[in-house]
């Protein structure tokens, strides 16, 4: 297994780092005082144009592309910064409860909230007086730590909380109604433990410079080119605005009409629906139709879940091999009937009886939400789609795969950041990272408070799993305790992959079949273990990130834990609220597997159908000596933890400048076991354009085009995301449904009726 940290191209030349005095004299930062010498600045820009030099290691796009200085002069707390921090929090978190229970797969995401705040802060700046007392309500040029902080609040709340959909699916399936003081404080204690727990990890995952998150760097280049001066930020600017316009006229047009666009396969257009192999195979369009080998896409909206401008070429690298590995391997288990899957349909995250249909998962759940073992000696066991069983086992293997590569890689930094109770101190005087010195003059939030919030916090949660209606247990103390503590050891596994690559591994499955195993035939306790063994990690990964943003931009360490806490207090209430119209208003529709156009509960039924199959069935599913063999999902966790160790050993014996050594290292074997089962999952057109869009950007323009990679492939990134996600919001509400009426586009060849989207043959 590879490395996890950004490794040297062999042919690259050497390069430096960003000296900090040279960028501020690029980006002509001073937002009070923008005045500077322009022709100066245009001059050295023209003649140097950043040195041209090629970025050497993966991280090093931290201390080169985004600026390091900082004018501690900028207000934060602003009337500015309240109002439009609470009011975008409310609205994001509303919108985002609505998206959770809409059949449209879309969500609030970060860069739609940052260029929100950017349109309404600069209106209030320039329309309002800011002489006088007006000054309170608008003291100058909206700044980009008001920004920040904005941001930071309006995405915290627009996270829709595992929590909240846990609580929405006790209240349909299983008509448990918690009191609604316990749901508030459920939901946010949940996301205190990740918090608690990012904050004593931040000398490990958020001031080294290693720890660069590269899903982050577009969104920094962005604020900073927005809210610095200078010639070069001016054209910046106008870069952002010209591609923000394009795809927000283009997007329309593949998403809604024509659909062909978001997935275009020559083999498909040949065959024209006649071959359910080659729908199973080169199929992409339509949800879980195939797995779309050799499909392009056109939809940035699509495109962009691969981050094709933004991942480390590494990063990228590994996911394709992964996925070539993965186009091999289903198709392969599938037609050569591996885990008894062969006549029931090639992609399904749902459960199928003996008979090849829906599994009836109601008639062997008793009264008390337990195992009803008679019933299920007529019922039978369910079955798995040989797809969606061969991707629970590839994220298990890569789960164990990713515990063994941090041990092996990167022992020392685990025992600099934690030997000795090191991460408890404040103050890291070793860790040589441009932005981390220049946050140094802000006071921290000490550990201790962190470590106070993660153990209040667990006492809220502890306390809340006990006041179910009528006595109703949600899930022992002793549970709560296991999947926390499993929690710290993920997210500081989860953390050091996210930080260093950009990528998530999914610990969903894990949890899930642990909790079938602590809780057997107890589906509720199963579901909750959500709330503790899943959420808590990857509230840690948000907190993280959000420390990580603040650091870029110069917040204030304080200021950055407050946006969070008050983003959080909002989203919970907002979050519970909006839940609680919804389904109240909408029962029989969400309990319904199909829904309807205008409202779905496919995100909270997979709460329900994972906590009938884990909770109520898993022992009898995972145990050995079962038929269809599934117990060897749970089992590849365990086996996941010796893949990396013979690519370790290799690079061992070998001469450390060798060519295989270099390849040993690079090899990361956590994201390939992970990506061999990505794939089985909705639509899969946009792949391929990822391949050709990640080796055009990260390495033609990065290696070829040094000068344009530096100064605008990031922005690009930010553009493309922006301007996709606010005409998707658009079409969300005027044609996709979300405003409780769908207006479909007329059939015509681009946009069949009777075929997929591609034209592959229509799934059954």
């Amino acid at each position: 297994m590879a490395n996890f940290e950004a490794e040297t191209f062999p042919e690259f030349p050497s390069s430096k780092a960003a000296d900090p005095a040279r960028m501020q004299q690029y980006d002509g930062y001073n937002e009070k005082d923008k005045s500077g010498d322009l022709s100066e600045i245009v001059s050295t820009v023209e003649s140097e144009s950043l040195d041209g030099k090629v970025i050497q290691k993966d991280e090093d796009v931290a201390v080169e592309i985004i600026s390091s200085q900082d004018d501690p002069t900028l207000p934060v707390l602003t009337i500015r910064t309240v109002i439009l921090g609470v009011g975008l929090s409310a609205f994001a978190s509303v919108l985002g409860t609505i998206y959770t229970f809409k059949p449209q797969n879309a969500s609030v995401s970060q860069l739609f909230c940052l260029i929100i705040a950017y349109v309404l802060g600069t209106a209030m700046a320039a329309a309002l007086p800011s002489h006088g007392y007006w000054r309170y309500l608008n003291p100058g040029p909206f700044n980009i730590k008001e920004h920040t902080a904005i941001v930071i609040m309006s995405s915290t709340a627009a996270t829709v909380a595992v929590a909240m959909e846990v609580i929405a699916a006790l209240d349909l399936f299983y008509d448990l109604r918690l009191n609604s003081a316990v749901a508030v404080f459920s939901i946010f204690a949940t996301q205190m433990l990740g918090y608690g727990l990012a904050g004593l990890l931040r000398n490990f995952l958020v001031y080294p410079t290693y720890a660069f998150y590269p899903g982050y760097i577009s969104v920094v280049n962005l604020l900073q080119s927005l809210h610095f001066g200078g010639a070069l930020n001016a054209k910046r600017r106008k870069f952002f605005w010209i591609v923000f316009a394009a795809i927000f006229f283009w997007e329309w047009i593949p998403q809604y009409a024509f659909p062909l666009l978001t997935a275009i396969s020559v083999i498909c257009l040949a065959d024209n629906g006649r071959h359910d192999f080659v729908r199973n195979l080169f199929g992409a369009g339509s949800s879980n139709e195939g797995i779309g080998l050799l499909s392009f896409s056109t939809s940035w909206t699509l495109i962009t879940q691969g981050s094709p401008l933004v991942w480390p070429l590494r990063t990228q690298i590994n996911s394709f091999i992964g996925m070539g590995l993965g186009y091999i391997v289903l198709t392969t288990a599938y037609y050569g009937n591996v885990f008894n899957g062969r006549d029931i349909t090639f992609m399904s995250t749902s459960l199928f009886g003996d008979d090849g249909n829906i599994y009836n998962q109601s008639a062997v759940i008793g009264p008390d939400f337990k195992l009803n073992r008679d019933a299920l000696e007529t019922v039978g066991l369910p079955r798995y789609t040989t797809t969606y069983a061969i991707s629970q086992l590839c994220y298990n293997l890569s789960l164990g795969a990713a515990f063994t590569s941090l041990v092996l890689w990167h022992w020392k930094d685990l025992r600099k950041a934690f030997g000795g109770m090191r991460f408890m101190r404040n103050r890291h005087e070793d860790i040589d990272d441009p932005h981390y010195k220049e946050m140094r003059k802000y006071p921290e939030v000490p550990q201790w408070v962190y470590a106070l919030l993660f153990v209040v916090s667990l006492g809220v949660g502890i306390g809340c799993s006990y006041a179910g209606p009528h006595g109703t247990v949600l899930i022992p103390a002793w549970s709560i305790l296991i999947f926390t503590v499993f929690s710290c050891f993920i997210a500081i596994v989860l953390g050091f992959i996210t930080a260093t690559t950009g990528f998530n591994i999914s610990v969903k499955y894990a949890v899930q079949i642990i909790a079938a195993f602590l809780h057997p035939g107890q589906p509720i306790p199963v579901m909750y273990a959500n709330l503790f063994g899943n959420s808590t990690s990857f509230q840690t990964l948000y907190m993280l990130q959000d420390l990580k943003l603040g650091q870029y931009t110069k917040l204030p360490p304080r200021w950055t834990f407050a946006s969070q806490m008050a983003g959080s207090i909002v989203g919970s209430i907002f979050n519970y609220t909006m839940m609680k119209t919804i389904v109240t208003n909408n029962r029989e529709v969400l309990k319904d597997p199909v829904g309807t156009r205008v409202w779905s509960g496919w995100i909270v039924q997979q709460y329900n159908s994972a906590s009938v199959a884990m909770g109520a069935l898993g022992k009898e599913l995972f145990s050995i000596g079962k038929p269809a063999g599934y117990w060897i999902i749970p089992f590849a966790m365990f086996l996941g933890l010796f893949t990396p160790i013979p690519f370790w050993i290799v690079y061992k014996l070998s001469k450390r400048d060798s060519t295989l050594a270099k390849a040993m290292k690079y090899i990361n074997v956590p994201i390939i076991t992970s990506y061999i089962g990505f794939l089985p999952y909705s639509v899969n057109g946009q792949w391929w354009s990822c391949v050709v869009i990640g080796f055009a950007s990260q390495w033609w323009l990065r290696t070829r085009r040094p000068r344009w990679f530096i100064k605008y492939n990031y922005l690009l990134s930010a553009a493309l995301d922006g301007g996709s996600q606010v005409i998707l919001f658009i079409l969300s509400f005027a044609v996709f449904g979300a405003s409780g009426n769908a207006v479909d586009f007329p059939t015509w060849w681009g946009n069949s009726a009777t075929l997929s989207v591609d034209r592959c043959k229509a799934v059954d």
